[in-house]
């Protein structure tokens, strides 16, 4: 992004991206509490986020750890005791929509493991270290990975654990999956649940939000 500080508190459409994140999470009315995982010195701003939200629903900052396992593991940590299963969501996809998040939820409850992902539309290539394509994978069979991803509590957990004991590092919680062989189902995603990486995402941003705003 090549901001200087964290991206989540830039400034779209008027608000913080985290802020837009926040407000379609809350009015998802499947989801009954939210922990918001990040860095110390994120704190203040975060919570001032939280404040000016005004939740009717309890949220609860949760610092995390020095990398996205971690931090998933000791959100997973935080829980509510009698919390069976939960939704995994990136802060910088801040154009989700409640209805994804819904049918996640909904997924999660009939015991299914599942990410949200979108088919890829590009031809992808195997590229090697001299830069010379090795292969061309067959299209219709490639997703392009986002989040919520959901999960139950107690096979995530477990899942977490036996990562801790073998020294595993994982990109995604779906990844960890994998590895243990556990079945992980996609759920198609609208093109834009974007995850805002680059300067370019916040003008896409900027004009769906201003969009919405307006209907």
């Amino acid at each position: 992004m090549g901001a200087s500080g964290n991206k989540l508190l830039l400034d779209v459409a008027g608000r913080p991206v985290l802020a837009w994140t926040l407000e379609t999470v809350l009015r998802c009315e499947v989801i009954s509490w939210v922990g918001l995982i990040g860095q110390p010195a994120d704190e203040v701003p975060i919570k001032s986020i939280i404040d000016a939200a005004a939740p009717d629903k309890p949220v609860r900052w949760i610092v995390g750890g020095d990398t996205r396992q971690e931090s998933v593991s000791r959100g997973l940590a935080a829980l509510p005791p009698d919390a069976t299963g939960v939704l995994i969501h990136d802060g910088a996809r801040c154009l989700v929509e409640p209805e994804l998040l819904e049918r996640c939820a909904a997924a999660v409850t009939a015991g299914r493991a599942v990410i949200a992902a979108t088919p890829v539309t590009d031809t992808i290539k195997l590229v090697d270290a001299a830069g010379s394509i090795t292969a061309t994978p067959e299209r219709s069979r490639l997703w392009a990975a986002q989040t919520p991803q959901g999960f139950g509590v107690a096979q995530l957990r477990d899942a977490h654990a036996q990562a801790r004991r073998e020294g595993w590092d994982v990109t995604d919680d779906a990844a960890l999956f994998e590895r243990l062989g556990l079945a992980v189902q996609v759920l198609e995603a609208p093109a834009s649940n974007i995850k805002l990486t680059t300067p370019f995402d916040l003008r896409i941003a900027e004009a769906v939000l201003s969009q919405r705003c307006r209907l």
